[in-house]
């Protein structure tokens, strides 16, 4: 079965996708990172995308879900993908849909990640990535972690949208376009509520309770 990780910029999904990999051999799948790999490549499509982001905008539907189908249609991630940031509207979610059913797949859970927006200006003001390993910290929250990051904490990167008008750009676009998506699977029973707020742990465990089930 797929599952959705639903929630604002910021909520915590990149995290929680990557405990879901490792303890349940699932395929995480990022529309962020697919864009920003369109970007790193610097593709004719990156270029576009990289203005939309440096922004705060999103990528549009149509490339969004040009680079969705490529990973829906590969055979080695056939029921056991995570989408992490996606769908971000209602049409995006009802394309999903028609993708999935289209390829006899389905989703299992749809989990949200309930997060206030102080608490996500912090996280993502304080985020860094390692551009060798790809973890993520937090200069607010995780300092002596990023004091001993074994790559070196000058691998340690911001991202270039991770700025304070940028994210009230992002969240105030998650608010019009993203929060009815959470409405449209209200509807739905294999959808759970989490509050992003709590440790993480915390989190992991109630989503391992959810899955296990």
């Amino acid at each position: 079965m797929n599952i959705i990780l639903f929630g604002p910029p910021g909520a915590g999904k990149g995290t929680q996708a990557q405990f879901i990999v490792q303890k349940h051999n699932y395929f995480q799948l990022s529309t962020g990172d697919l864009l920003r790999k369109e970007v790193k490549l610097k593709t004719t499509l990156g270029v576009q995308i990289e203005k939309l982001i440096t922004n705060g905008k999103f990528a549009s539907d149509e490339i969004v879900n040009t680079l969705l189908r490529q990973s829906i249609t590969n055979l080695k991630f056939r029921d056991r993908i995570i989408f992490d940031g996606y769908p971000r509207n209602v049409d995006q979610a009802k394309n999903l849909e028609l993708i999935l059913s289209e390829f006899n797949q389905t989703i299992g859970h749809i989990i949200f990640l309930n997060v206030s927006k102080e608490i996500i200006e912090k996280r993502i003001m304080g985020r860094m990535t390692c551009d060798r390993c790809n973890m993520t910290l937090n200069e607010f929250f995780n300092k002596d972690q990023i004091e001993l990051h074994p790559c070196g904490k000058e691998h340690l990167k911001k991202r270039k949208d991770d700025n304070f008008d940028v994210i009230v750009s992002r969240y105030d676009t998650y608010m019009k376009t993203t929060k009815p998506v959470l409405d449209f699977y209200s509807k739905k029973v294999n959808l759970t509520e989490i509050d992003g707020a709590a440790e993480i742990e915390l989190i992991t465990s109630k989503i391992n309770s959810v899955l296990n089930v």
